[in-house]
């Protein structure tokens, strides 16, 4: 009976994408060469940047919120600091899907966000650092030293939901606090330099912006949109495969709440919708459609379509990963995320790369 509902409950939502998906029929298109440094200028300065800014921003505000609570130990500095900590996550969701540049450079990436941890083994290492005070994890400087999984939001999200976390409200949780504001400090100091690095004349956005034979990372147009491309279909692939399929592929008798990121904090889905969403934005400010040909320019509308109807589903899932598998409607809504995902990725893949003018039988997925 409750198979039957989700069945119902899926069908009644799947309803407008097939109709829409009889409406790609895109043709492989010629790279349009000029207009690409443009496109490439409106996704640094309209997206990468911002979205960097945004994130040191919400970091710096973390730092303050935990250190108002180590100076007051309090339910509601506590409360407080749990707040701003899901305003970090939405920051760093958004502008996460950008996997190329500076980020890769020292670990960056994994000292922000240390995901999965498939054998636990970054979890067990911040429980050995909260069990047994340690004063070089109280310090930017010797922190940054210690393991990627000590570093980031995985940590934090530990010190202020996971086990014993209760003690925050009183003196005894000092070392966790001082902790927890080494570990935002620390992102904020990650979030600086990536911001420098995109802000910087001569660096990458330089190369974003204009490739070309000088160039010491794109030699032309066609390699620079097609690194575009790859974070617009890398990012599809991460919301299915990391964020969705870690913890559920289809047979709920099989989930795995707790694999889910975020979910100590009820952060998992506000984490995937703006995934989707920072998807859309970077399609959108982009400017990508101008590659295409006036007649192939559906392309974008179609796969905003998909976007968007996964982003107000995924919206729309309990915070709770667990109680999510006691409701078949949820259930349904999480299938519906698992199907159209992976039409995201084919659209933004096939239908805007061939479009665009890239080789026929390019694909991303294949790690081409």
């Amino acid at each position: 009976m409750r198979f039957f509902t989700r069945l119902v409950l899926l069908s009644t939502m799947l309803l407008p994408l097939p109709a829409l998906a009889q409406e790609s029929n895109s043709t492989v298109g010629v790279l349009d060469a000029a207009k690409v440094p443009a496109v490439m200028a409106r996704a640094v300065d309209g997206f990468i940047r911002p979205g960097y800014r945004h994130f040191t921003e919400e970091a710096a505000t973390m730092e303050e919120s935990m250190a108002m609570l180590c100076e007051a130990h309090s339910t509601e500095n506590l409360l407080n600091a749990q707040s701003t900590f899901g305003d970090l996550v939405e920051a760093w969701s958004r502008i996460e899907i950008v996997r190329v540049g500076p980020v890769l450079d020292d670990n960056r990436f994994e000292r922000i966000l240390f995901f999965p941890d498939r054998k636990g083994t970054g979890l067990k290492q911040v429980q050995a650092a909260l069990a047994k005070p340690d004063p070089s994890v109280t310090s930017v400087e010797t922190l940054k030293g210690k393991s990627v999984a000590m570093q980031g939001l995985g940590a934090l999200e530990f010190v202020l939901f996971g086990t014993g976390s209760e003690v925050l409200t009183t003196t005894e949780g000092n070392y966790r606090c001082q902790y927890g504001t080494a570990i935002a400090a620390n992102l904020t100091r990650l979030g600086s330099e990536l911001s420098a690095a995109w802000d910087a004349p001569d660096g990458v956005a330089a190369a974003w912006k204009a490739p070309g034979p000088d160039s010491p990372l794109y030699r032309d147009e066609a390699e620079v949109a097609k690194e575009l491309l790859g974070v617009l279909v890398h990012a599809a692939e991460t919301i299915r495969d990391q964020r969705i399929e870690q913890f559920y592929k289809g047979d709920p008798k099989k989930a795995l709440p707790r694999q889910a990121i975020y979910w100590r904090s009820g952060n998992t889905f506000r984490s995937i919708t703006v995934n989707i969403e920072a998807v859309r934005a970077l399609l959108d400010t982009s400017g990508m459609v101008e590659l295409l040909a006036d007649g192939n320019r559906s392309v974008v509308s179609s796969t905003d379509f998909v976007a968007r109807s996964l982003s107000r589903v995924s919206a729309d899932i309990k915070p709770d990963v667990a109680k999510v598998f006691e409701d078949p409607a949820q259930i349904a809504k999480l299938d519906f995320l698992l199907l159209n995902s992976r039409d995201l990725i084919l659209r933004l893949n096939n239908d805007l790369g061939g479009g665009i003018g890239l080789a026929a039988g390019f694909s991303f997925s294949d790690g081409d």
